[in-house]
């Protein structure tokens, strides 16, 4: 195993990257104009929401999803296919069950055409260094998920890559068992005998960004995947969660994230809509179910109506990442607002959380009528045809007009959940297809 040495090198660098998909409506823009340098020595996270782009950068940078303009260069150089200098550590691990530890390890040196002898030493010493001597002749389905996860890091590292990419690593794993690992991690980082000289980790957990980054990317989501604002650390290692230095980034993070540093606006969106120019592209609904978002109102009003929201997190044992598909469905609906961290009820968001279920459904049927376009959109065609059902095909294509299939996906099942609870509409999953719900709030002209 070699260690860092050439500190500041540009290992990899992006210039003017963009990258679409192909839609019902021409080319849907993931990411666009992102330029993006990674140099010896530093460890870099890309940080943003669900939808921001992070994990297909990740993978543009691998050379494993082409550009669809602009350029990616590793040491100078523009990729054409695979970068070499790259391996990737995933989240769900991604281990052949059918091969040992040591023989998963091995996999990537056999594909480079290592031989038998060569690559079972570096394979054991990639074993030893992150912890699992001992269980080289074990299989996947013997270990348990940090273990797992170890063996996807040594897997990767066996190669010594200049650059380890690493998409939401610790995600899977429960959170003592992620704190171990991404502490051992740093400090094989900090001693120098991990065998790569650079670290781009994509993340949308704040805490850990802060913890292992030397510089934070962070990327919005509105329209499509862009630079919004860089940070770099300055703190050293080991970090001191309790430092007032440490809590002050994350603060000035977590409002770059939700948009209230340099100017006040809803979140989710990147710039505040009238309501009567909302629309299912304009405005879409954050992935929350109703009975999350309504969990999360029950609180805030059991504090009195109003609680600073990274100390609701804490309590909850939860990232305040975590919780703002709850906040900005709240927000949209006109329930809660929100001034730097301080997170509160209105009157009507008030009325929701405190009332019993038949009230909460006229209450948060009313809301979505008059808050969120998708549930209104899928509302006023079923009674332009009473009494007959609409193929979720429908709306599925209107949407792909100006979403991803998977993000089409999502704002369906979000529009779903919300509808049914609200009484608008019933959906039956086999024949995929909306129905008013005459007796409820959807049968009201």
């Amino acid at each position: 195993m070699t260690t860092r040495i050439t500190e500041g090198e540009l290992l990899l660098e992006t210039r003017g990257l963009t990258k679409s998909y192909a839609g019902a409506d021409g080319e849907l823009p993931v990411l666009s104009g992102i330029d993006l340098q990674v140099r010896a020595g530093e460890v870099v996270a890309l940080l943003g929401k669900s939808g921001s782009g992070k994990s297909t950068l990740l993978r543009c940078l691998a050379g494993l999803l082409p550009a669809s303009s602009g350029t990616v260069h590793y040491k100078g150089a523009p990729l054409t296919g695979a970068n070499p200098g790259t391996a990737m550590v995933f989240q769900t691990f991604a281990l052949l069950p059918w091969l040992t530890v040591q023989q998963n390890v091995e996999v990537g040196l056999e594909a480079k055409g290592v031989g038998a002898a060569a690559r079972a030493e570096a394979a054991l010493a990639a074993i030893d260094l992150i912890g699992l001597d001992g269980f080289e002749s074990a299989y996947p389905k013997e270990l348990s998920g940090g273990m797992r996860q170890r063996v996807g890091f040594a897997r990767a590292l066996v190669v010594e890559p200049d650059v380890l990419m690493m998409d939401e690593p610790f995600s899977a794993l429960d959170v003592l068992t992620a704190e171990n690992l991404r502490g051992e991690l740093m400090e094989l980082w900090e001693s120098g005998q991990f065998p790569t000289r650079a670290i781009v980790l994509v993340t949308h957990n704040i805490e850990e960004a802060v913890l292992m980054a030397d510089r934070i990317v962070i990327l919005g989501s509105r329209p499509y995947g862009t630079v919004r604002e860089v940070f770099e650390v300055g703190l050293d290692r080991p970090r001191d969660r309790d430092a007032p230095a440490f809590e002050d980034l994350i603060d000035r993070v977590y409002r770059t994230m939700t948009g209230r540093q340099k100017e006040t606006r809803t979140p989710g969106r990147a710039e505040p809509v009238a309501l009567e120019r909302r629309t299912p592209a304009t405005t879409p609904l954050p992935r929350a179910g109703v009975d999350s978002l309504s969990g999360l109102a029950e609180m805030i009003l059991h504090q009195g109506g109003r609680c600073d929201l990274a100390d609701l997190a804490d309590d909850l044992g939860l990232a305040v990442d975590d919780l703002l598909p709850q906040v900005d469905a709240l927000d949209l609906l006109g329930f809660s607002g929100l001034e730097g961290d301080e997170l509160s009820l209105t009157d009507t968001g008030t009325a929701f959380a405190g009332a019993d279920v038949q009230e909460s459904k006229r209450i948060f049927a009313a809301a979505v009528l008059a808050h969120a376009p998708l549930v209104q959109l899928i509302t006023r065609s079923l009674r332009q045809t009473p009494g007959r059902p609409l193929r979720a095909g429908f709306f599925r294509d209107l949407l792909a007009h100006h979403f991803t299939s998977e993000q089409v996906a999502a704002q369906l099942e979000t529009a779903t959940d919300w509808g049914r609870y609200a009484e608008l509409y019933s959906y039956a999953a086999e024949p995929q297809e909306y129905r008013l719900d005459e007796g409820g709030a959807g049968g009201l002209v």
